[in-house]
């Protein structure tokens, strides 16, 4: 990849790591559509005045369709489900769920006939990424939480066909105003239920924050960030950051909650690297055609 595209990797790779965190303290306190609502509402809050004063709503009108299939694969079910998930599953167990991304993605992109070719490499790097999440955090799944993990499995699909959509149905379109329109839309559609759900008292200071985070940096930030690093090195290889998402929670519970660090914890985050840096090279037959690393399927 580019320079620019590993400054995009690297910085994704952060910052959707910190919502597991902030959700897990968030629905302490707050349901998971009252969380959806505050957190996508201050997004489109921060964005959708700039993407309506620029224009960049108009040009979405005849793609209206797939707007909304966007938003519902990518934001208001994901969200929903992720919050509800994390009310009986902890942050890293999620994440872990969630990191089976980009074997979907890759899925998918063949079952659509995309033409990101998925050579042994690459597929092979997917493999050992995975495997260095599951050595990561570990599997702890009892009977009772069949259920929260079928939701993350959910969420999962969602992020997978999400970059899918703007790659092959929103090409062109500006960026903001596709972030601005899915997380109005999400907004209006949570509203009705999420209100009544509100507290009636003002939620502690550490839900404040969080739920500020969630809505400035990991939500409007976020996209405008993402959709760059889409155009830059392709969906495929975009969701790969997924892989990192783990990594960052784990050490955010070992600086926070004084989770201990453990040997299988090294070993796990290096299986990451080795595997993220195998799925997101070149593969040969897009080399030998000249094509760039940064080409759109």
């Amino acid at each position: 990849m580019t320079r620019r595209g590993w400054a995009l990797f690297a910085a994704m790779a952060v910052i959707w790591g910190i919502p597991y965190l902030l959700i897990k303290i968030a629905v302490g306190e707050l349901t998971p559509a009252a969380l959806v609502l505050l957190r996508t509402a201050g997004g489109a809050a921060l964005l959708l005045p700039i993407a309506a004063a620029r224009g960049w709503l108009t040009p979405l009108l005849p793609y209206w369709r797939w707007v909304i299939a966007y938003t519902v694969v990518e934001v208001s079910l994901p969200w929903f489900l992720l919050s509800d998930a994390e009310r009986r599953l902890s942050s890293s167990l999620t994440g872990l769920r969630v990191a089976a991304v980009p074997l979907i993605g890759a899925i998918l992109q063949r079952l659509t006939r995309g033409d990101d070719r998925m050579d042994p490499g690459r597929g092979a790097g997917l493999v050992v990424g995975l495997v260095g999440v599951a050595v990561l955090v570990g599997l702890n799944v009892s009977f009772k939480d069949l259920g929260a993990v079928g939701e993350v499995g959910l969420v999962a699909v969602g992020y997978a066909a999400g970059p899918l959509i703007i790659a092959r149905r929103l090409p062109g379109l500006p960026a903001v105003g596709v972030v601005a329109a899915s997380l109005a839309l999400t907004a209006v559609a949570y509203a009705p239920l999420a209100l009544s759900q509100l507290p009636r008292t003002l939620p502690s200071r550490q839900v404040l924050v969080a739920v500020g985070i969630l809505a400035i940096v990991c939500t409007a930030l976020a996209f405008l960030l993402f959709f760059a690093l889409i155009g830059e090195v392709g969906p495929v290889r975009a969701t790969v950051i997924t892989y990192f998402n783990p990594a960052v929670a784990l050490l955010l519970g070992v600086a926070l909650l004084r989770e201990p660090l453990t040997l299988g914890a090294i070993i796990g985050f290096g299986l990451i690297l080795v595997g993220s840096v195998l799925a997101t090279r070149r593969s040969s037959a897009l080399a030998g055609a000249g094509a760039s690393p940064s080409s759109n399927p």
